[in-house]
C-alpha cells in the first residue's frame, strides 16, 4: 500500500471515530435530559444548576394498565384525590319508580257468598276457585285415627264426611279479603245464621284453637262424647 492509500485509510478511520464520538455525546445528552432532574440553585451560593433539566410531564398523566401475570392485567393505579363522587343516574324506565301494591287491610274485607262448597278435609272447603279454612278451629287430618274403648276408627275421614253431609252444597257466607283466589285464607263463615266453626267444634269434628271463642263448645263435645271424642259414627 502506498502513502496515498495509507493517508486515505487514516482519514476514513478518523471520520468514523469522530462520528462515533458525536453519537456518544448525543446519547449521553439524551440520557441526562431524561433521568437527571435539575438541581435548584442554592439560595446562599447563587450557583447555577449543573445538571440537565428533566422534561416537564403532565401532572395528571395516568399510568397505563400493566400486565402482572400471564393472564392477569392490573388496572392503572389511581390517586384517591382524583376520584370524584357523582350523583346516581335516574332510572332507565318508570318501572324503578313503582311502589309496592297496597296489601288488603281488614277494613277492605267483605262478606260474600261462596256457592257449592265441598269439604276438602275437616274445617277446610273449596268453592268457586277459593280454598277457605274455618278460622278459630283446628281441623282433623284425613289420615287421623281415633280410639274409643280400645276401638280404633278413621275419624279424619268421618269428620270430612260429616262436614260435607252438613253442608249439602249450600252457600256459605264468609268474610274474606278481595282477590285471594290463588291462596288459602282463614275466614269466619256462616251457614244461614249458624256459625260454621261453632258447629264443627260442638259436634266434635274440630278442636278449638287456644285463642278462639270455641273453648266451651269443645268442653261440651268432650262431655257428650261427640265426634272424635266418642265411638265410631
Amino acid at each position: 500500500m502506498g502513502r496515498l492509500g495509507r493517508s486515505r485509510l487514516a482519514i476514513a478511520l478518523g471520520s468514523l471515530l469522530l462520528l462515533a464520538g458525536v453519537l456518544l455525546i448525543i446519547q449521553a445528552g439524551v440520557l441526562l435530559s431524561v433521568d437527571q432532574p435539575v438541581l435548584a440553585p442554592s439560595r446562599n451560593s447563587g450557583t447555577q444548576p449543573t445538571r440537565l433539566a428533566m422534561p416537564i410531564v403532565e401532572a395528571h398523566r395516568r399510568e397505563p394498565a400493566r400486565k402482572i401475570a400471564q393472564n392477569l392485567i392490573a388496572p392503572p393505579q389511581l390517586d384517591p384525590m382524583e376520584l370524584e363522587r357523582v350523583e346516581p343516574r335516574p332510572p332507565l324506565t318508570d318501572l324503578g319508580l313503582a311502589v309496592p301494591p297496597k296489601a288488603p287491610m281488614p277494613e277492605d274485607w267483605r262478606e260474600i257468598l261462596l256457592f257449592r262448597p265441598v269439604a276438602a278435609s275437616s274445617a277446610i272447603f273449596e268453592s268457586t276457585g277459593r280454598t277457605v279454612i274455618i278460622s278459630g278451629v283446628q281441623g282433623i287430618d284425613l289420615d287421623r285415627t281415633c280410639s274409643f274403648h280400645h276401638v280404633t276408627w278413621p275419624c279424619g275421614q268421618h269428620a270430612r264426611a260429616a262436614f260435607n253431609s252438613w253442608l249439602r252444597g249450600r252457600a256459605l257466607s264468609c268474610l274474606v279479603p278481595p282477590d285471594v283466589e290463588r291462596f288459602a285464607i282463614a275466614a269466619p263463615c256462616r251457614l244461614g245464621r249458624q256459625d260454621v266453626g261453632a258447629w264443627l267444634v260442638s259436634n266434635g269434628w274440630a278442636t278449638a284453637l287456644p285463642s278462639s271463642i270455641y273453648g266451651k263448645a269443645q268442653v261440651t263435645a268432650q262431655g257428650a262424647e261427640m265426634g272424635i271424642f266418642g265411638p265410631p259414627r
